[in-house]
């Protein structure tokens, strides 16, 4: 029999993180717990509910969580919950072969993160991961002026060309219909890779003319939140990438569906964090790993906490390791409830 407890955790950034839609000092999430009773094992999952953006983020969420936590062999509803369920159960009762990753033998590469900030701040940023050896960055962009934001990017290509280094934009939903153009030509004279969400979520037919359009690859994040029919929207809107949160998207099993319609359709994809914390991030890096995913991920959240868990995860320059001689440490003194 299996058994399952949920805690909350406040995880405390290390800076203010901004985005076109927010500024955070810290994010709440939560840890469910599975036993197993005839066996005394245990594993931790991550239910990393995103306030203001996940489909889950309702008022009586906890006492969905209890209900899920009841029966915690079945899948639950709440895309979170089910990531968190599933990650867990997944590492209670491990099955397949270890990938290499999961045996300390290959790193996962990642791109470099470029939050939001005012002019120095972000360049001050850009030359971090750009001397710590990156060869991706993303940047999100939408929160200053755009003109600095160009700026940036000029700075950026006068120290590296495109063939150095790759850049992604996240736009978080920052543009409109009416500026989208204008705005995507100017950035692509400077030798973009892709672009996020340019537009907010569920304008599907101005999307798709933007995608149809664009001399920029546009990719699709929150449009994937609360979607229940991957091959629909990839064929409605046709993008040439979807980012994957796990979190936000169905859970693992969700990911999975949404990157097998994405491979079907012939379009890219890879996984992001939906700011999870080790336990989240792990789950996620060992699922990317198992389907053998090659191009940069976005999966370097791991430092963003003070108060994040001791884990296996560490960053190597670009790229993601998992340390098997290492152990995910759980505080003992977090209010676990059923």
């Amino acid at each position: 029999m299996v058994t399952a407890e949920w805690a909350p955790y406040r995880l405390d950034f290390r800076f203010t993180a901004r985005t076109s839609r927010e500024s955070m000092t810290y994010k709440d999430t939560y840890l469910v717990r599975l036993r197993d009773t005839d066996t005394g094992r245990e594993a931790v999952g991550e239910c990393a509910l995103f306030r203001g953006l996940s489909a889950d983020d309702v008022p009586d969420y906890e006492q969905r969580l209890s209900a899920a936590c009841s029966r915690p062999c079945e899948p639950a509803a709440e895309s979170s919950i089910r990531f968190g369920l599933e990650s867990a159960m997944q590492a209670l009762y491990p099955a397949g072969a270890e990938s290499a990753f999961e045996r300390g033998e290959a790193g996962i590469p990642i791109n470099g993160l470029i939050w939001m900030g005012d002019h120095e701040e972000m360049r001050r940023r850009i030359d971090a991961k750009l001397d710590a050896g990156f060869h991706v960055l993303k940047l999100k962009i939408g929160g200053i002026d755009f003109e600095a934001e160009l700026a940036l990017l000029e700075y950026i290509r006068g120290r590296y060309s495109p063939a150095a280094l790759e850049l992604r934009l996240d736009a978080n939903g920052s543009m409109t219909p009416d500026n989208a153009r204008d705005r995507l030509g100017r950035l692509a004279a400077h030798s973009i890779h892709s672009i996020e969400q340019p537009l907010r979520a569920g304008q599907t037919e101005a999307t798709a003319r933007l995608c149809e359009w664009s001399p920029i690859a546009i990719a699709l994040d929150e449009e994937l939140i609360g979607a229940d029919d991957p091959d629909a929207l990839i064929a409605a809107i046709r993008p040439a990438y979807v980012i994957l949160k796990p979190a936000l998207c169905g859970g693992l099993s969700g990911a999975t569906r949404w990157a097998d319609a994405a491979e079907r359709a012939g379009i890219g994809w890879w996984a992001t964090s939906a700011l999870e914390s080790n336990v989240g991030l792990a789950a996620i890096a060992r699922w990317v790993a198992r389907r053998g995913v090659s191009m940069p991920q976005g999966l370097g959240t791991g430092m963003l906490y003070h108060n994040n868990f001791a884990s296996p995860l560490e960053l190597r320059g670009e790229r993601l390791w998992s340390d098997p001689s290492r152990r995910l440490v759980i505080p003992d003194n977090l209010p676990w409830r059923q």
